[in-house]
């Protein structure tokens, strides 16, 4: 690290400019987005291997605040405290910033701790690091949901998070929210999480609705009260702690009536802060992975999000570039949410000399020559009926 460390200081000692704005990123051996007043923010790790403890992967990330008012996402890569590994997350934030504020700092230092320093990331006990991560989330959101009550300033704030611990063979994901992580291998892409929503008919979702109802919650046109569109997240402290004073404020603003409320019953939180953990093995064939909030997701699907970047690497081979790039094509697309991506190029993919992939060109010109012909054929039959 220290071979590099005058490069590295100069190179984020410098300024990013971003609309009317520039922010200095700080010169240690972390790295997280910075939130200027303009509507983008974004960082490059794109340099040698050394700048993190894994040998060959290159990062790009970018945050966007899209059609929204606020800005309440954040990204944070960290290479620092987890041997053999770095760490990736994003927190999507809402009713406020304080949620993702607190966690951007606590919620590493607490998984590194209960990971011992990444000796279980390490290991072969994958049940050790389900147990560690699962109470590392918990601890978290106890500290968060009691700095709330004392902060008192936007105690209905919340936050989700997907975190990500990558090694030289493996991904480890920690995963509460919708947010999601897609990985590329050898052009094929595999979703590695699903989101925590309260509404929808796949097995994620219906277990989700399942819980809310047991512990006394009910869902409105997809909302746990009427209220919230997901159903895992740090915070939230209406859902959890402060429950019955949910209950009465609604009563207060007409939401539902004063005998609807006696009714209620609540056996347990409706928002948990309890992770997915999920273990990938990488292999040959892995090239990318991608994890961004759903800003991305619900204007992108999958497929064609990893299918771009693939291309944008092909093309030029900056991550960076291919990160933000894919940023502003949810913003062509109408995203009307804040949009956060990361992007962590395992380094195993000779990008400048990867052949095109033939099928996929035959394919495109087949569809192009059909739909040729079938605007053709629509135009020859207009005619004919027109004479």
């Amino acid at each position: 690290m220290a071979l590099f460390r005058p490069q590295l200081e100069r190179f984020l000692s410098t300024k990013l400019h971003c609309g009317h704005s520039s922010t200095k990123i700080p010169t240690k051996n972390f790295f997280f987005a910075t939130r200027p007043k303009s509507q983008c923010s974004a960082i490059a790790i794109d340099g040698p291997s050394s700048l993190t403890d894994v040998a060959g992967i290159r990062w790009g990330s970018t945050s966007l605040q899209g059609a929204r008012e606020e800005m309440e996402d954040d990204i944070i890569i960290r290479s620092d405290g987890l041997e053999g590994f770095s760490f990736a997350a994003v927190f999507d934030g809402h009713a406020g910033f304080s949620s993702v504020k607190f966690l951007r700092d606590e919620l590493y230092k607490e998984c590194v701790a209960a990971l011992q320093g990444g000796l279980l990331l390490n290991g072969k006990d994958f049940n050790a690091i389900r147990k560690a991560l699962e109470e590392a989330f918990e601890r978290v959101d106890a500290k968060l949901l009691d700095w709330l009550e004392k902060d008192g300033v936007q105690d209905e704030s919340g936050s989700t998070a997907t975190a990500m611990f990558i090694g030289n063979e493996k991904l480890v994901i920690s995963h509460i929210g919708d947010s999601s992580v897609v990985l590329s291998r050898s052009g094929k892409m595999e979703v590695l999480t699903d989101a925590h929503r309260p509404y929808g008919s796949n097995k994620i979702s219906l277990q989700e609705i399942k819980r809310i109802r047991e512990a006394g919650g009910w869902i409105v046109n997809g909302r746990i009260c009427g209220d919230i569109a997901v159903s895992r997240a740090f915070g939230d402290m209406r859902f959890k702690t402060k429950k019955n004073e949910m209950l009465e404020k609604g009563v207060k603003e007409g939401r539902w009536s004063e005998k609807f409320s006696s009714r209620v019953q609540f056996n347990g939180d409706l928002v948990i802060a309890s992770p997915e953990v999920y273990q990938i093995a990488f292999g040959s064939d892995a090239e990318f992975v991608i994890l961004a909030s759903d800003g991305l997701w619900d204007y992108m699907n999958s497929l064609d999000a990893a299918a771009f970047v693939r291309n944008q690497l092909q093309k030029h081979g900056n991550v960076q570039l291919a990160c933000e790039e894919l940023a502003r094509k949810a913003i062509d697309r109408r995203t009307q949410d804040n949009v956060s991506i990361i992007i962590a190029d395992l380094g195993r993919t000779d990008w400048q000399n990867l052949p095109l992939q033939q099928q996929n060109v035959v394919l495109e010109l087949g569809q192009a020559f059909a739909t040729i012909g079938i605007v053709t054929l629509g135009i020859w039959m207009s005619s004919l009926l027109s004479s």
